[in-house]
């Protein structure tokens, strides 16, 4: 399966990513707000705000902070304005590392993300010098067992670009970012209901790494989720079974 061994499928395996709730809600609550900000405060007309709501709720925010942080980012609420903002960078190996960031401090949030890539072996770069190695698109993920010839018919009767198996029976069903919504709801509607739906960042083109530099890689890229003003990481890192083994 493409993006088998990347950073994503290391967070799922570890379970490492927003684990803590307080975190967990930071991050969604900035997501309501900027979507609101965007596109306004009907979920109806504003397909990110429908994501960030389905996140929420599955995460069980309460409805009056939901309400709060629409409100804040359509300008009806008074609050400090969060600021969407990503940086580029490079990782051991080489790898390209994006952190996407949101704050309502950007001198504080490029100190912090610069000082993770240096203490970490990396280093950040200009802008522009690896987004153009990632390509946005809706990702839903299915669990071994899944159905590859049923969910592939399904999904492409509903509008999907592609079905990727993997040797486990496992699958990903990959999306153009404005179809993601309408596939996944076609696809729950049809029994198959994902492990796990997000629009994100597929690297075009992956760098293998040794077991040296994919430790180090991995450390970096949880140093950088660590940080509170970063809402997602990707990297075009591909590492080797035996360290996904290790991690697993």
């Amino acid at each position: 399966m493409a993006g088998h061994s990347k950073w994503s499928n290391i967070q799922h395996r570890k379970g490492a990513q927003d684990k803590r709730r307080a975190k967990v809600f930071t991050r969604l609550i900035r997501e309501l707000s900027i979507a609101a900000r965007m596109g306004g405060e009907d979920a109806a007309t504003n397909p990110r705000l429908r994501l960030a709501l389905d996140r929420a709720r599955a995460g069980n925010m309460p409805r009056d902070t939901i309400e709060r942080a629409i409100k804040r980012g359509a300008g009806t609420l008074e609050g400090s304005e969060i600021q969407e903002i990503s940086y580029e960078g490079y990782g051991p190996g080489g790898v390209a590392v994006l952190v996407s960031c949101m704050t309502d401090n950007r001198n504080r949030t490029v100190a912090e993300v610069r000082s993770t890539f240096v203490k970490h072996g990396g280093s950040l770069g200009a802008e522009g010098s690896v987004a153009y190695l990632f390509n946005a698109a809706g990702v839903l993920s299915y669990p071994p067992g899944v159905g590859e010839e049923a969910l592939l018919a399904a999904a492409l009767e509903a509008g999907a670009e592609d079905v990727l198996p993997a040797d486990d029976g496992a699958a990903e069903v990959l999306t153009a970012p404005a179809d993601f919504v309408a596939v996944r709801d076609a696809l729950i509607a049809a029994g198959f209901i994902p492990d796990n739906a997000e629009l994100t960042l597929r690297p075009a083109t992956t760098v293998l790494l040794g077991m040296e530099d994919g430790e180090r890689a991995v450390r970096l890229l949880e140093a950088l989720e660590d940080l509170d003003d970063v809402q997602q990481v990707y990297s075009n890192a591909e590492f080797p079974e035996e360290l996904l083994a290790s991690l697993g």
